[in-house]
């Protein structure tokens, strides 16, 4: 049983919920997110409130809590938003935005070009890049591609970390 799926999910003014047939539709201030629902659980809509009903099936227990946390996602990402900071670290790292294009130059030969997907934009100040956007599931995986250009090294901490990670160093040769 989830407790996440039972807790019914209030719906802040400004936001309008629209379920149509297996196609859940979240529009709010930020945009307008969508995601397709199966048919292992009900949406039920109704007095301001969102309620996640699973169905007699084995797949609606596995469903029924993440269905639920991707509505509160939806609804937190239509309305405030969502925020990824990745520091760049090492010696002439650098990064810019170029159009729709994110490139960064990370001690290749060449610099590296990433496509900026919609509903994100993409800020860089000095050595951080700051991704926003609404929907959190887009988010994360552009920056996850960010990240995997250059992932931080152990000996030196060279390389494309989020804000706020730790990496464990390791102590290197000794001389004898």
């Amino acid at each position: 049983m989830s407790r996440l799926g039972k807790i019914p999910v209030a719906i802040p003014n400004g936001v309008e919920i629209t379920m149509a047939d297996t196609l859940l539709t979240v529009k709010g201030p930020k945009g307008t997110l969508t995601r397709e629902i199966k048919k292992d659980v009900n949406v039920l809509i109704e007095n301001g409130m969102v309620t996640i009903v699973p169905q007699e099936t084995p797949m609606a227990k596995a469903l029924w809590g993440t269905y639920a946390a991707h509505l509160r996602n939806m609804i937190k990402g239509v309305t405030e938003g969502f925020t990824r900071i990745l520091d760049l670290e090492g010696v002439g790292y650098r990064a810019e935005v170029k159009g729709t294009d994110l490139v960064l130059s990370v001690g290749f030969s060449h610099p590296v070009p990433l496509t900026v997907p919609a509903g994100i934009t993409a800020v860089v100040e000095k050595s951080a890049i700051t991704l926003t956007g609404s929907d959190k599931d887009a988010l994360g995986q552009f920056a996850a591609n960010v990240r995997k250009v250059r992932k931080p090294e152990p000996y030196k901490g060279k390389g494309i970390r989020y804000r706020g990670e730790f990496i464990i160093r390791k102590q290197g040769k000794k001389a004898v």
